[in-house]
């Protein structure tokens, strides 16, 4: 026998629960909590009213309280079971921190922008199917991140209607949000640049999620990992700078010199290009000029460069 459709007035304790949720994130309160909905109650949702919800509270100052609320109440068990997995789910550190607490506070501290409160709600998801316990009691999670990203992409994106610009952030944010904390200052200036021309535009939301993912409780080690995060940062913003600037002498003028002077590759050539681009730098010749323009500059000047 059919299950008897859920009315409008049944449907109301879910549309409650909902706006309660998002009334505690943004403040705590003193009212006592709407009555818990039954599971068709919380389905009798459409994805638009759930996901006008989440969208809200997500970037609340009190996410923490109305996420903590959704658990309990149901919510997550129906629309997000991934999530509601995580209660109770232990990786070791500390004995036993559990991945849900982990989960809200990274996304408390995360910046409230919607794509970096969403990747923090979902970055550990992929954890519960990658544990695994080394003969010598280590806990590792190798893969989660790939995992949880597949998870997201097969399940989670079409449940909860993501899309566009705001789905593809979310799967990046959740398959990337470890490469910023595998930062060394061995690293070269390659390195950092192929870093973070991978992350293209989506690498100010992947250092802010890396920053608020750092929930240690041992203060050196928290101390270390935001260090960390800003030293990258710092290299990364260095080398763009570095980068953007527009080279004085044009590409193709050593090979010009070398056929105008019959000067072969040497420290000769190198010692003429050097001090063109000091002339250049300084004002004394033009920069970002023609390759014309610095072969004549050379005959005029022959001995100043060294053609002589």
């Amino acid at each position: 026998m059919d299950a008897e459709p859920i009315t409008p007035i049944q449907k109301e304790r879910a549309l409650r629960a909902l706006d309660y949720a998002r009334r505690l994130a943004v403040k705590p309160l003193d009212e006592r909590p709407p009555a818990r909905p039954t599971p068709e109650q919380w389905r009798a949702l459409s994805v638009k009213e759930l996901r006008e919800a989440l969208d809200d509270l997500i970037v609340q100052r009190n996410v923490e309280s109305a996420l903590d609320y959704l658990q309990k109440s149901g919510a997550f068990a129906v629309w997000l079971p991934e999530v509601d997995a995580m209660v109770g789910f232990s990786d070791g550190e500390w004995r036993h921190k559990d991945v849900w607490k982990h989960t809200k506070q990274v996304v408390k501290q995360s910046v409230p922008r919607l794509a970096v409160r969403w990747g923090a709600l979902l970055h550990d998801i992929g954890k519960l199917t990658t544990r695994n316990i080394t003969e010598d009691g280590q806990v590792t999670f190798y893969g989660h991140s790939e995992v949880g990203a597949s998870m997201y992409r097969r399940r989670i994106k079409k449940r909860l209607g993501f899309e566009g610009a705001l789905s593809d952030r979310i799967h990046f944010l959740i398959l990337h949000h470890l490469r910023a904390s595998q930062y060394e200052e061995s690293w070269t200036d390659a390195a950092v640049r192929r870093f973070y021309r991978q992350m293209g535009d989506g690498l100010r939301d992947l250092l802010d999620l890396s920053r608020a993912d750092i929930t240690t409780k041992r203060p050196e080690k928290r101390k270390r990992g935001v260090a960390q995060i800003s030293a990258l940062a710092k290299r990364v913003d260095a080398l763009k700078a570095e980068d953007a600037k527009v080279p004085p002498l044009p590409k193709g003028l050593g090979e010009a010199i070398m056929d105008e002077f019959g000067i072969p590759p040497s420290k000769r050539l190198g010692d003429i290009r050097k001090k063109l681009e000091e002339d250049a730098q300084s004002g004394a010749i033009e920069a970002e000029r023609d390759i014309a323009y610095y072969v004549d500059v050379l005959r005029t000047e022959p001995e100043r460069y060294g053609i002589g």
